[in-house]
């Protein structure tokens, strides 16, 4: 990524960087310039296997040909709305405000009511003081690279207008249309009668919608952290922090427990015992549930290097294999694209099922779980495997050469792979944003685990500090 982009957008302190509201304008009118000289360098292709994506524009559309722009409900979130909109204007784009609504929301609504572009302010699980900027395409994944750099090169050559070149429309308040993402997600459960479910909002913008939705499937729902007021997002709560979550469960008695992040695109689950799930556990549980029903295209799951050895052990077994990608929730989606899988996601929670929706959304991947649990007549715990225990050290660094050009770090990590055998895995790679290495073992023992990588780590140590 250049300058101006990250794995996942645009993120900063608010009011730093390129999320200083004078350079927030400056973003917006660099893609609202490629939006007028090439929308198309917006577009994604659409992935086999998305059947429920194929619905036409709606008729009654809001905000076609509009750029959609939504947040999560930081405090410094309307002062980048408006200078988003500013900057739109200055290409005559229109712009439409869905005010709070999750990342998912826009992605879907951006697709149904045929927006020319989506964009999200929210920094997702950071805390308050931070925020950022993410693009969506007008099918509703994340824009392709080349438009990202396609952006950068513009802000680079100071080639955006300074002035408006033509009046813009003013802003539609799109506000009161939320329901029909509502409308979406409901369509992906069977009745919940019966069933008690705690919820923890995290403060975000999943606080007003969550609620409501499980509520009208028919769930007794115990909301907790669901009253933004613009700080305390993610404080102590939310998907980082299930903690407030297994303790209600717990006292409560209930089924189900669900815990989003600030801007509802992932979820940590509890089972009815107070134990946390990761999304590890909900790409099991739905993996093995789609192959059983033969719709788990190519018996495949995509996740990340950092996904737990049990898991794909656990697949295996099932006759599901398991693809790995590097750290990401863009390059799951991009592998998952590219070989035609429908099921993705990390061990955070952040989970794609390509078969309902471009973009990872929590309350949709809690509402699988339940509908799964529910036609499968069991309870979460009882769909548990096996992790092996992990170690993740992670060394500061000096300097940071190819891993493959350090000869004495190689042979550290021969030597634990060798000890391994094809019981385990040893990971060795660089922080993409700090100057640290990082090394990751898993085994069946935890006494291999630790003993192998402070082994490597010692390496790491001595030839790169």
């Amino acid at each position: 990524m250049g300058t101006v982009f990250g794995t996942d957008g645009i993120r900063d302190r608010a009011g730093h960087g390129w999320l200083a509201l004078s350079k927030v304008t400056l973003i917006a009118r660099a893609a609202g310039s490629l939006l007028a000289r090439r929308a198309s360098a917006f577009r994604t292709p659409v992935p086999r296997g998305f059947a429920r994506l194929r619905t036409g524009v709606s008729r009654t559309s809001p905000a076609r040909g509009c750029v959609l722009i939504g947040r999560d409900p930081r405090a410094s979130g309307p002062g980048i709305e408006r200078a988003l909109a500013e900057g739109f204007a200055a290409h005559g784009v229109g712009v439409a405000l869905a005010g709070v609504v999750t990342t998912p929301g826009v992605s879907y609504l951006a697709r149904r009511w045929g927006c020319a572009l989506g964009v999200v302010i929210s920094a997702s699980h950071n805390p308050a003081e931070d925020n950022g900027i993410k693009f969506i395409s007008p099918q509703g994944f994340k824009i392709p690279d080349a438009a990202e750099e396609a952006i950068e090169a513009i802000l680079s050559s100071g080639d955006a207008p300074a002035k408006p070149r033509r009046q813009a429309p003013a802003p539609k308040d799109v506000t009161k249309r939320l329901s029909e993402y509502v409308d979406f997600l409901s369509g992906f459960s069977r009745p919940l009668k019966g069933m008690k479910i705690v919820i923890d909002c995290g403060h975000g913008a999943a606080s007003a919608l969550a609620g409501p939705l499980f509520r009208r499937l028919g769930a007794r729902v115990t909301a907790l952290n669901a009253s933004p007021d613009g700080k305390n997002i993610n404080a102590g709560c939310g998907a980082l922090h299930p903690e407030g979550v297994v303790r209600a469960v717990r006292r409560e008695k209930a089924d189900i427990g669900v815990a989003f992040d600030g801007d509802a695109d992932r979820a940590i689950l509890v089972d009815e015992k107070g134990e946390v799930r990761d999304g590890e556990h909900v790409l099991a549980l739905c993996g093995i549930h789609l192959k059983e029903g033969r719709k788990l295209r190519g018996n495949r799951i995509v996740s990340t290097v950092m996904a737990n050895f049990g898991l794909e052990r656990h697949l295996a077994d099932r006759g599901i294999s398991l693809t790995r990608t590097k750290v990401g929730d863009r390059y799951v989606a991009e592998e998952m694209a590219r070989s035609g899988a429908v099921l993705g996601g990390e061990p955070s929670g952040h989970v794609l099922f390509f078969d309902a929706s471009p973009a990872g959304d929590g309350m949709l991947t809690a509402l699988r779980v339940f509908d799964v649990l529910r036609e499968r007549g069991q309870k979460l715990s009882e769909t548990a495997f096996r992790k092996f225990p992990q170690v993740l050290l992670n060394v500061r660094v000096a300097r940071k050469p190819a891993l493959e050009k350090v000869p004495a770090l190689q042979a550290a990590v021969r030597a634990a792979e060798r000890e391994l055998g094809s019981d385990g895995r040893i990971l060795v790679r660089y922080s993409g944003t700090e100057s640290l290495c990082r090394v990751m073992v898993e085994a069946p023992r935890a006494d291999m685990v630790d003993r192998l990588a402070r082994a490597v780590a010692g390496a790491v140590e001595k030839e790169l500090t």
